[in-house]
């Protein structure tokens, strides 16, 4: 077997990201959806907050279905300020004299 240096870099790129947790996968579409579908998978692939977001859109609309209800007071339920027995009052102040 031939195992040129080229080879031998794309076999431990590979391995860098099947480590990661990446996989490499062929899709078919359409031609002007190339840069479309790209960016997106760019996108997905990272692990913040905007990726999560942007994976359960694209999920919610290829599945049809919408949000279940009281998905809000879930997500305040699980805040980290829950119990923080925060002060909300608001000082009562008397605005300034104008004249008309």
């Amino acid at each position: 077997m031939n195992d040129t240096p080229q080879r031998r870099a794309v076999r431990k790129y590979r391995q860098r990201l099947k480590n990661q947790g990446m996989a490499r996968f062929e899709v078919f579409g359409l031609k002007a959806d190339r840069h479309l579908i790209r960016s997106l998978a760019r996108r997905i692939a990272d692990q913040g907050p905007e990726a999560r977001t942007i994976r359960d859109a694209v999920e919610r609309s290829i599945s049809g279905t919408t949000p279940k209800k009281g998905s809000i007071l879930t997500a305040l339920r699980r805040s980290p300020l829950v119990g923080a027995d925060l002060d909300f009052g608001r000082s009562v102040a008397v605005g300034r004299k104008v004249d008309l």
